[in-house]
């Protein structure tokens, strides 16, 4: 890592305490700061926000939590009864009429989808459902290669005029897991700013948007060590902005020195491994979720590539050695801070 790097991360880690330090302050041992967490979506969602009236403020925050279920029941592949679930039951066989919501939310990941050249791919699912990494259970090479023709995002039938989806080949499955948080952060926010609220963080998992600032100081989030659970790699000041983590230690087992995660890579039917986690920061959390992971199946070349080709959107990528790099964008803050007057 350049000294450069070291400075802008030594300028993260200070900002971060000094956040830290007003949190704890007499200021914001008031009820004005706001928040809840609840388990949602197969993850913890949080929802921190100042108000003045904390009723409104705790109102507000219920409202999120009841968003987040709602989409939850719409979009789960896990909840047999969610809209989801209806379309891979039914979608092989004939077309099937969605719910504008999810027509939208498919149509932006087919976005994504051509973006990345098909990295990020929600027909994954059709390998990715033989994975139970609970269970430390993998497919086969066969069957690996048996469902394979049902991972390709082109065979994915939208008719707008109808409103339907229908499945090209049989054995396809979708599963939303790589956008729906970050769209369900979005929902949240916009659900705030509806009701004024102008300082706020929604997270859901590795998904976060933010409104504003904490009154003054920047909102500090967190990159995860890949390989120490406790252990943070930086710390990102931020304001007004989306950011999202996919990391390979989400959900995973390993096998024969092997690590088998969640990230599938749509053209092998294995789990990515050119890297360890990406971050993407970007205007809001669908892009930066769907973003997040197709850079990482891409890896850090092209990843990064694609990530400078892009307007408004950064990234920190943890290699498969454990190095950081950062896109053009946060290196130029590295440089502005490293030439600080009077350091």
């Amino acid at each position: 890592m350049s000294c450069l790097c070291c400075s802008f991360l030594v300028r993260l880690w200070l900002v971060g305490l000094t956040a830290l330090v007003s949190a704890l302050s007499p200021l914001h041992a008031h009820a004005l700061w706001l928040h809840d967490e609840q388990a949602i979506m197969g993850t913890s969602v949080r929802v921190e926000l100042w108000h003045e009236d904390a009723v409104a403020g705790k109102a507000a925050i219920a409202a999120v939590m009841e968003e987040m279920h709602r989409i939850d029941g719409s979009m789960s592949p896990f909840i047999p009864s969610s809209e989801l679930s209806r379309v891979n039951q039914l979608a092989a066989s004939r077309p099937v009429a969605i719910s504008q919501e999810l027509f939208d939310l498919i149509t932006r990941s087919l976005a994504v989808s051509k973006l990345t050249g098909g990295a990020f791919d929600i027909t994954f699912s059709s390998v990715g459902y033989l994975y139970d990494y609970r269970r430390h259970i993998k497919p086969t090479e066969a069957e690996i290669r048996r469902a394979l023709p049902g991972v390709n995002y082109r065979h994915l039938n939208l008719n707008r005029r109808h409103r339907t989806l229908r499945f090209g080949r049989p054995g396809m499955r979708i599963d939303l897991g790589g956008i729906a948080k970050g769209y369900a952060v979005d929902a949240g926010i916009e659900l705030l700013k509806k009701r004024g609220i102008t300082h706020a963080l929604v997270t859901a998992g590795g998904d976060s948007r933010i409104i504003g600032d904490r009154r003054g100081r920047p909102w500090m989030i967190g990159i995860r060590d890949p390989r120490r659970r406790d252990d943070m790699v930086a710390m990102l000041p931020l304001n007004d902005t989306a950011v999202s983590t996919s990391g390979d230690y989400e959900r995973y087992f390993e096998a024969d020195g092997v690590r088998y995660h969640h990230i599938i890579n749509p053209k092998t039917g294995h789990s990515a491994s050119e890297v360890r986690s990406v971050t993407i920061i970007a205007p809001d959390a669908t892009t930066t979720d769907g973003l997040s992971t197709g850079v990482f199946v891409l890896g850090l070349e092209q990843g990064m590539a694609l990530v400078e080709s892009l307007d408004n959107v950064q990234a920190v990528i943890v290699d498969k050695q454990g190095q950081m790099h950062f896109s053009q964008g946060l290196r130029q803050a590295a440089n502005r801070d490293a030439v600080a007057p009077g350091e």
